[in-house]
């Protein structure tokens, strides 16, 4: 069981997120709308992945996955992000981010690629 983290400033995308996570017998350890959020709850808590939006107040998610990834060598995020975005996704990755998932997605996809991070597969 993995000990998951979420950051995404939607509660609904929040609780899809969580539900899905849950079902696949993975445990949800934070939940953050920002990324001053969630870089705090990562220093505290180190969980084995992050799921991370990029767009969110105050610290956006690249500033976070940024952060992050030039502090923590082998943290695992994963961007779930707009199809608009997808230029940021890619920033994401250069700076770390190990994968992402697009919005809308089905739950397949989510799941498939939390696996593969996760090297459940």
């Amino acid at each position: 069981m993995a000990r998951i983290s979420i950051a995404d400033d939607s509660v609904v995308m929040r609780k899809t997120l969580k539900r899905i996570i849950e079902n696949m017998g993975h445990q949800v350890v934070s939940e953050a709308s920002n990324g001053d959020e969630i870089i705090k709850q990562y220093r505290e808590l180190k969980p084995d992945l992050i799921t991370m939006d990029i767009t969110m107040p105050k610290t956006n998610g690249i500033e976070a996955v940024r952060e992050l990834c030039n502090t923590y060598d082998d943290i695992v995020i994963v961007m779930v992000s707009a199809i608009n975005e997808k230029r940021k996704v890619f920033d994401a990755l250069k700076y770390g981010a190990k994968h992402y998932i697009i919005k809308p997605f089905e739950e397949d996809t989510a799941v498939g690629i939390i696996k593969m991070v996760l090297g459940d597969e």
